[in-house]
This record gives structure tokens, sequence and C-alpha cells, in this order.
């Protein structure tokens, strides 16, 4: 996975969450952010990996994204290594 990948993955993952009313409302409430500030975002590795975080958090989340996007459930955690600077170990 390419840093673009993985800010794809991120951008598509505030994509879904927008619409996802109760989640979107969590995750409001829990970044502390208005509507404007979201769409800045929208192309900022720090504020892209704050929303996979925030999908992170839930198993549900993760698995309903990941569906509605095409996506591996392990995915969204890739993308969210490689917007860190970091990548995951290979273990196999």
């Amino acid at each position: 996975m390419t840093a673009d990948q993985a800010a794809s993955i991120a951008q598509d993952a505030l994509i879904w969450l927008a619409a996802e009313p109760e989640a979107l409302e969590r995750f409001m409430a829990s970044s502390g952010l208005a509507p404007e500030m979201m769409r800045n975002g929208a192309f900022e590795p720090e504020f892209l990996g704050f929303v996979l975080e925030f999908i992170l958090g839930s198993d549900a989340m993760v698995l309903d994204f990941t569906a509605s996007a095409g996506l591996r459930p392990e995915d969204p955690l890739r993308a969210r290594v490689l917007l860190a600077g970091s990548e995951l170990p290979n273990w196999t």
C-alpha cells in the first residue's frame, strides 16, 4: 500500500462516516471539530489518521466501512500506520 492509497482509504472512510449519522455524531463529539474543519482536514494526513483511529475503535465500524468500500478489514489499520509515517512489520 502506498501513502496515496492510504490517504484514499482514509478519505473514503470520511465519506462513509459522513453518511452514518450516529457514528458522525460520536466522531464530532470526540473530536470537537466543526463541519467546516472536517472539510478542510480531508487532505491532511494527521486529520485523516484521526478519522481512521476513530473507525478502528470499533470492530463493527471497521467491518461496516470495509464492506461498503470493498476493502479488506485490515486495510484501515495499514492505511493508518502509513499515514503516521510508519510501516507494519511483515511477520509472515
